[in-house]
């Protein structure tokens, strides 16, 4: 299998390639939306066997805490530390330099790791009251929480270093195997859910131990894609190796940097344990619907364009002229739009039935379903900024300036910090929401770190400003969505049915939907004039 995703989708071309961008993020995309399916399946999977309970919200702390972190270093610090600066020593270097950085950021990134994850072990219980204050009125459910951080929390080494690798085949333009590797998550979550299950007294240990096994065959995965490049790390302590030390000072910023939209939704499951009991589930499973687009698309699109960005960085003299750079950041940008705003629209529409499609079986009931709704739209809301936020980052990484977006990071988490309270207590008074208020704080300060990104490239003259051109081009777009819903309300049945309907019935209706809308958004936009040849072409811009 490995074997088979190991493409190199470089050759010889320049990496700035529109064709080759598309192909890669293609590959990516398709990879990605393997396990995202999964990933729901997984989510219907652990609906059905521990609903929106108690013992449910212990286990999505203790898994969050972890695959918070994973975000950071598979999808977002450690890469964008690493890539710019692992290109830069390849183009200057050679493979004996990459072999020689490879080896050292191994053995420091390793040795922290497992220092920390020892230390989080063994203060389990303090980490849980951390992270799950609310959780200490209960000391049962506290408790659990503790013990399942224990078997979990391993999980971060195992995922740190499997991002590590997948930060050194992409940089190489082996998008494949680091792409697919999330499936494996997913897939021993489904098996300890269906098969480890059952033979344990509480289910929800059998999904940490899932959890745990899924991180070893992850980073197990990568090795043979490693040896093939000759880059199989052999670790070695040394923080003084001048990569290392670039990798790290650039590091600690862009873990505030990129990720902001993640620690948001961490300090969102924080607010959401003082709320009523199911509160974090009814998060957790509106965020796993809202990271759908997101992962298949703009994880995808900006997994891409870092190596490229970063490439043309180190190839040309002045980066702010460079005009490759600033093409391939406004192909980004068109991508990603083209995809954000329609899945925004069908998010808000088809909310309801699409959360009692996928969740409404066995401890999930239709009580849940009526909260997940709303917190689903709210971060639907945000859903093309934390897409954007995902392919305009990149923009500064790979350019090494951390510094810039670590000062509009911060002002997004206090924004979102001050509006939380705001948002929380009129929604909990008023109509008992208290967590759709957590949501929509979240997406309002995407849009202000989105926004801010945006606004420090076109200062900077790597972004393009409006044009006649682009305004109708989106114009266009908006039309195409207003189509598509006006096809989908039309197909639309009726919200009784989809409580009374079974199963199979449920999954059909919706795929007819998907199908409609999808046809109704794609014939407008051909109707409008915008073709297929356009998303290959760097120079098109919405």
């Amino acid at each position: 299998m490995a074997e088979h995703l190991d493409t190199d989708t470089s050759g010889d071309k320049r990496a700035g390639s529109a064709k080759g961008l598309l192909q890669s993020s293609a590959l990516v995309g398709s990879a990605t939306m393997a396990s995202r399916v999964l990933g729901l399946l997984r989510d219907v999977v652990l609906a059905n066997l521990v609903g929106a309970t108690s013992n449910a919200d212990a286990f999505f702390v203790a898994f969050k805490i972890p695959n918070f972190l994973r975000r950071l270093f598979a999808e977002g610090a450690f890469a964008q530390a690493f890539i710019p600066v692992l290109t830069e020593t390849r183009e200057q270097g050679g493979l004996e330099a990459v072999r020689a950085l490879v080896d050292r950021v191994t053995g420091v990134l390793g040795g922290v790791l497992i220092l920390l994850t020892t230390v989080t072990i063994l203060a389990a219980p303090v980490v849980a009251l951390v992270f799950a204050p609310g959780f200490a009125s209960d000391v049962s459910k506290l408790s659990l929480t503790a013990d399942l951080i224990r078997i979990t929390f391993p999980y971060l080494f195992l995922i740190s270093m499997t991002g590590f690798a997948g930060g050194i085949l992409n940089s190489y333009g082996r998008f494949g195997v680091p792409a697919f590797t999330p499936v494996l998550l997913n897939l021993s979550l489904i098996a300890a859910a269906l098969f480890l299950a059952p033979a344990l007294k509480e289910p929800v240990y059998a999904l940490a131990i899932g959890v745990m096994i899924a991180g070893l065959l992850q980073l197990l995965f990568q090795i043979p894609s490693l040896y093939r490049l000759d880059l199989v790390p052999r670790p070695r302590w040394d923080t003084q190796h001048p990569g290392v030390r670039r990798i790290l000072t650039l590091m600690i910023p862009a873990l505030f940097g990129v990720s902001v939209s993640q620690i948001n939704l961490l300090l969102d499951t924080v607010l959401a344990s003082l709320l009523p009991a199911g509160s974090v589930s009814w998060l957790y499973y509106s965020d796993r619907l809202t990271e759908l687009p997101l992962g298949i698309f703009a994880i995808a699109v900006a997994t891409v364009i870092l190596p490229n960005l970063s490439s043309q960085r180190a190839r040309a003299e002045a980066v702010g002229k460079d005009p490759a750079f600033t093409a391939t950041l406004h192909w980004a940008l068109s991508l990603i739009v083209l995809i954000a705003l329609p899945a925004t629209a069908a998010l808000l529409l088809l909310a309801k039935p699409i959360l009692t499609t996928l969740f409404q079986y066995g401890a999930f009931g239709p009580g849940d379903v009526d909260k997940a709704t709303w917190s689903l739209r709210a971060y639907a809301l945000g859903l093309t900024a934390f897409m954007l936020i995902k392919v305009l980052a990149p923009g500064y990484y790979a350019r090494q300036d951390m510094k810039t977006p670590v000062r509009i990071g911060i002002i997004a988490m206090v924004a979102n910090m001050v509006m939380n309270p705001m948002l929380i207590f009129p929604l909990m008074w008023i109509f008992d929401l208290g967590h759709v208020g957590l949501a929509l704080a979240t997406s309002l300060a995407a849009w202000l770190n989105a926004g801010l990104l945006y606004r420090g490239l076109r200062r900077e003259g790597l972004l393009l400003g409006a044009s006649r051109g682009r305004l109708f081009r989106t114009i266009r777009i908006v039309l195409a969505i207003l189509a598509m819903l006006g096809a989908l309300w039309l197909c639309l049945p009726a919200s009784d049915w989809w409580q009374n309907a079974v199963a199979l019935h449920r999954g059909l209706a919706m795929a007819v939907m998907v199908i409609v809308g999808g046809l109704a958004y794609v014939a407008t936009l051909l109707c409008l004039g915008i073709r297929p040849r356009d998303l290959k072409s760097p120079a098109v811009s919405l």
